[in-house]
C-alpha cells in the first residue's frame, strides 16, 4: 500500500518581503538579503515548500497600466492609504520572461537562495502563468502568432477584451488574456493554444523554470484545457497539460504540479498530471459556516483529496482573519489544514492580517497582530508537525444524535489519524455558531479494558475515559459554538 504524505507549504509575496527587508536594511534588498535565520524559522515551524510569489521579470506597459487603471488604484489606496507610484509595480502575472527580476538580484541570486533552502530540507515553488503574457514580453515581436489576433469587428464588440499593440514590424490588435466569465486583463496579451507552435513554447518555458525550482504554481490552469479554451475563444487546441508535464518530468521527475483551479476541474487536471489543486470548494463550504456541505465534501475518496491544496486564504482571496469571525476562523483552521492534502498558508495569515495586498503591489501595510490567533496557529503547527497527520491514515467519522431529538449532532465535523506505530488522532469541530453535542463513532479497535487520557492539543480540555464505553457508544462531546478540539490518545492513566 502507497503511504501518502502530507506536505506544508507557505506562501510569500516576494516584493512586499524584500521592501520590508530594504527598510531595515536601509538600502535595496535582494533575495541574497533573506536572513538565514528566517529561513531556519520556516524549517522549524515544519514547512516542507515555500513559494515565492512574483520573482519574474515584469516590463514597463504592465506598470504604466497597473499605476493608471482607476479601479485597481482604488483598490490599492485602500491597501495603502499613503500609496505613491513606486509602491505599484505591476502585476506580478503579467511576466515578460522566466528570469528572475534584476531588482531580486536576477537568476543567480535565486540558485543561492535555492542552495540554502535545500539545506533545511525547504523545497522552492515559483509561478507559471499558462495563459498569457505581459503586454511587452518579447514574443510580440519576435513571434506574434503565438498570440490569439483580433479584428475591428472584435474590438467594436468588446472593446474591454482587445488592445492595439505597437510593434517595431506593424502595430497589431491582439487580445487581452482573460477567462470566459470576465472582462480581459489589461495588462496581458492572451497566448492561443490553437497554435502548436505556442504550446511548444510554454513547454520550453516550463523546462527552463524546472531547473530554477522544485515545482510551479500554475495560474488559472483550467484556461488552456480544450474545452475551456474553445469555450472562450472559439478556437479548437489540443491538451496541453498532460504532455506539458511529461516532458517536465522526463528530466526532473520528482517536479511538483500544483493548480489554481475552479468550476469543479479539479479531478480532470488532476489526472492530466497535477500533484496538487486548488479546494475552493471546501473553502466556499467553511465560508458558508454550515456543517454538512463540509462533512459531504469529505466523502470524497482519497485519490482525489490527497491532491487537494487546502487553504483559508492566498494571495487572491480575502484575508482569513478578515472573512472569518474569531472562533470561526480556528474552526475553519482545524478542518481546512488537518484534513489530507497539501497544507498551504499564507504570509500573514498566522499574525491575523486583515487587508489582502494586491499582487499589482510592492509594499504592504502595517498591521497590528493578533496574539490569540498567533497562539492558535503555533499550536496548530505543532500538531502538523506529528508524523500521524504527516504520514498517517485520515478516516472521516460519524457522529450521531447524543439523545432523540437533538439535532445539534449536524453541526459537528469529525475524523480521525491513525498510524502503524500506534499514534492517533481525534479531530472534532462544532462548526456552528451554537452549543452541540453528539457521539462520534470511533474507528480504533483496541479500547476495550482500559482507560484513556484524551487531551486537546489545541486548547486546554482533558478527559479520562472508559474504553468499554468508547467501544459501544462512542465518544459523547458538548462543545461550544465555534469550538475545535484536536484529541491525542494515551492510555494507562
Amino acid at each position: 500500500m502507497t503511504i501518502a504524505f502530507y506536505p506544508s507549504l507557505y506562501q510569500i509575496n516576494t516584493r512586499v518581503w524584500l521592501t520590508e527587508l530594504s527598510r531595515q536594511l536601509g538600502r535595496p534588498a535582494t533575495l541574497d538579503d533573506i536572513p538565514d535565520a528566517e529561513l531556519d524559522r520556516l524549517a522549524e515551524m515544519g514547512f516542507d515548500w515555500v513559494w515565492l510569489l512574483s520573482v519574474w521579470q515584469t516590463g514597463s506597459a504592465g506598470q504604466r497600466i497597473s499605476r493608471a487603471n482607476p479601479q485597481w488604484r482604488k483598490e490599492f489606496q485602500e491597501t495603502l492609504p499613503d500609496l505613491c507610484d513606486g509602491d505599484i509595480p505591476g502585476s506580478g502575472f503579467a511576466i515578460t520572461g522566466y528570469t528572475v527580476h534584476g531588482s531580486l538580484g536576477g537568476d543567480a541570486a535565486l540558485a543561492r537562495l535555492r542552495k540554502r533552502l535545500r539545506k533545511r530540507d525547504l523545497r522552492l515553488l515559483l509561478d507559471f502563468v499558462p495563459n498569457h503574457t505581459g503586454l511587452d514580453h518579447p514574443w510580440v515581436e519576435d513571434h506574434p502568432e503565438y498570440y490569439i489576433p483580433g479584428s475591428e469587428l472584435d474590438l467594436a464588440r468588446a472593446p474591454q477584451n482587445y488592445t492595439w499593440v505597437k510593434r517595431k514590424q506593424g502595430d497589431l490588435l491582439l487580445a487581452h488574456g482573460r477567462d470566459p466569465y470576465f472582462p480581459g486583463w489589461p495588462d496581458t496579451l492572451q497566448l492561443n493554444y490553437g497554435n502548436t507552435a505556442t504550446q511548444e513554447a510554454m513547454m520550453g518555458e516550463l523546462r527552463r523554470i524546472a531547473g530554477q525550482c522544485d515545482g510551479v504554481r500554475c495560474d488559472m490552469a483550467m484556461l488552456v484545457l480544450p474545452e475551456v479554451f474553445e469555450r472562450t475563444w472559439g478556437i479548437a487546441s489540443q491538451p496541453f497539460w498532460p504532455q506539458a508535464t511529461q516532458c517536465v518530468r522526463k528530466k526532473s521527475p520528482e517536479f511538483c504540479f500544483m493548480a489554481e483551479v475552479y468550476w469543479d476541474l479539479e479531478w480532470t487536471l488532476q489526472q492530466q498530471g497535477f500533484d496538487y489543486t486548488y479546494d475552493k470548494r471546501l473553502y466556499d463550504r467553511l465560508c458558508e459556516g454550515h456543517a454538512r456541505p463540509v462533512r459531504e465534501h469529505l466523502y470524497a475518496g482519497l485519490d482525489y483529496q490527497n491532491k487537494m491544496a487546502r487553504f483559508l486564504e492566498n494571495h487572491d482571496e480575502p484575508r482569513a482573519a478578515a472573512t472569518f469571525s474569531p472562533g470561526m476562523h480556528e474552526a475553519a483552521a482545524a478542518i481546512t489544514f488537518l484534513s489530507p492534502g497539501l497544507r498551504f498558508f499564507h504570509q500573514g495569515q498566522f499574525e491575523g492580517c486583515k487587508k489582502r495586498i494586491s499582487p499589482h503591489l510592492g509594499r504592504g501595510p502595517c498591521e497590528p497582530g493578533d496574539p490569540g490567533l498567533k497562539q492558535f496557529y503555533d499550536r496548530l503547527l505543532a500538531v502538523l508537525r506529528e508524523p500521524v497527520v504527516r504520514s498517517g491514515q485520515w478516516q472521516l467519522l460519524q457522529c450521531v444524535p447524543a439523545w432523540e431529538g437533538n439535532w445539534t449532532w449536524d453541526c459537528f465535523v469529525a475524523f480521525a489519524w491513525q498510524d502503524p506505530a500506534g499514534e492517533r488522532m481525534l479531530v472534532a469541530v462544532n462548526y456552528a455558531p451554537n452549543q452541540s453535542q453528539c457521539y462520534v463513532r470511533l474507528p480504533f479497535t483496541d479500547l476495550g479494558g482500559s482507560l484513556w487520557r484524551l487531551q486537546d492539543r489545541i486548547g486546554s480540555a482533558m478527559y479520562d475515559r472508559d474504553g468499554d464505553d468508547l467501544e459501544s457508544q462512542g465518544l459523547f462531546l458538548d462543545m461550544s459554538p465555534w469550538q475545535a478540539a484536536v484529541f491525542s490518545w494515551t492510555t494507562g492513566c
